[in-house]
């Protein structure tokens, strides 16, 4: 966090700030940046002018706290996954098959917000939260509050192991990386964001 160490920068504290890329930096786009309490917005508007010149998007982060955003809403996501791997709801495999083959197709074209929208038949998501609003705050009170212990990380590490037994990881990270490339050209021509 910018803060923790802005103040150790006492020439010019006004261009202080994070800029967080994402793995791998050399194709994901995203960069979030957060600004130190000293920070211009010029600097702002120039942090991004950059970045926007060598092909990333960012986001400003308008509040600053561990994580920035992204780390964090990936971090809800595996908590309820490892919840529900840890107490036999579902495989490490399927559960992976889960997302890359549902909501994470329609989350790499759109966001949260935006696919809920769509999702609106028409009535937008205004009609989405009177309809699934309820049933949705009664699952997040029930989302699990699984420990890393090491009983779970085994079962995490061995389920991961079996989901990739037959596959060799470098080929596989290649293809990934490849496919990665030609959905951000997707997005690009179907001018979907």
């Amino acid at each position: 966090m910018p803060s923790s160490f802005a103040d150790a920068c006492t020439r010019h504290p006004e261009r202080v700030l994070v800029a967080h890329p994402f793995s791998p930096p050399h194709l994901v786009p995203l960069a979030e940046l957060v600004a130190a309490p000293t920070t211009s917005a010029e600097t702002m508007m120039r942090a991004e002018e950059v970045f926007r010149a060598v092909g990333k998007r960012t986001i400003r982060v308008q509040k600053e706290f561990p994580g920035h955003i992204v780390n964090r809403l990936q971090a809800a996501l595996w908590r309820e996954a490892y919840h529900l791997v840890d107490i036999g709801a579902v495989s490490v495999a399927d559960l992976d098959l889960a997302i890359a083959n549902g909501p994470g197709l329609r989350w790499a074209l759109a966001g949260p917000f935006a696919t809920q929208h769509l999702s609106g038949g028409g009535q937008g998501i205004g009609h989405i939260l009177e309809h699934l609003g309820p049933p949705m705050v009664q699952w997040w009170d029930d989302l699990g509050h699984p420990q890393l212990s090491d009983e779970l990380i085994a079962k995490i590490v061995a389920g991961v192991d079996a989901e990739l037994a037959d596959r060799d990881e470098t080929d596989l990270l290649r293809r990934r990386d490849a496919a990665l490339v030609e959905l951000l050209h997707l997005k690009d021509r179907a001018d979907v964001d």
